[in-house]
């Protein structure tokens, strides 16, 4: 067995980025392991720089996401943007679920609602995206996170990050991250 001091840098940074928010997250359904999904961005690459119309800088629109089709079961789709780097612990900047199960791909700036899904609250206690502003001078890493559900999940109006995952403990069939990085 290899330890993560033997693990090639990459397969350490691919472990790293699929932590969930707080380093913890919700669980796979009993019996069953978590597949991982492919999350990439026509905005950005994979460690790569965001654009400022994705950030507080710019027009502050959610960026386009392309993902891998989800695992046969599937029932929903939910999608957690945070920055882990944030000066206060992580801080939540989307929170979208209940998004269709044969979604591959999220338009740019969009209302989540139009799919059929619902917003949770942001960690600036909006629904809805609000792209990365670190404090000046600083470059944060970005983890915008697709989860396949086996379940269309019942939450409470204006959930946050933390309740949604509690929520969808032990309905999480596949995860994939892709993080990029803002600074200002």
């Amino acid at each position: 067995m290899r330890t993560l001091l033997t693990l090639p840098i990459a397969a350490l940074a691919g472990l790293l980025a699929c932590r969930t928010p707080a380093g913890t997250g919700p669980t796979a359904p009993p019996g069953a392991s978590m597949q991982r999904i492919t999350v990439t961005s026509r905005a950005f690459t994979a460690n790569g720089p965001i654009p400022v119309d994705n950030t507080c800088d710019g027009a502050d629109r959610s960026p386009g996401l392309t993902f891998s089709a989800a695992p046969q079961g599937t029932k929903s789709l939910a999608v957690i943007v945070d920055d882990p780097d944030a000066p206060g612990g992580d801080f939540i900047h989307w929170v979208a679920y209940n998004l269709p199960a044969d979604a591959s791909s999220l338009p740019e700036a969009v209302d989540v609602a139009e799919l059929g899904g619902v917003s949770g609250l942001n960690g600036f206690g909006r629904p809805g995206y609000n792209g990365p502003c670190p404090p000046k001078m600083e470059l944060h890493g970005y983890h915008f996170r697709v989860y396949a559900l086996d379940a269309t999940l019942s939450a409470r109006a204006n959930v946050t990050a933390e309740e949604l995952q509690a929520v969808m403990n032990g309905h999480v069939l596949a995860v994939g991250v892709l993080v990029g990085t803002f600074s200002h």
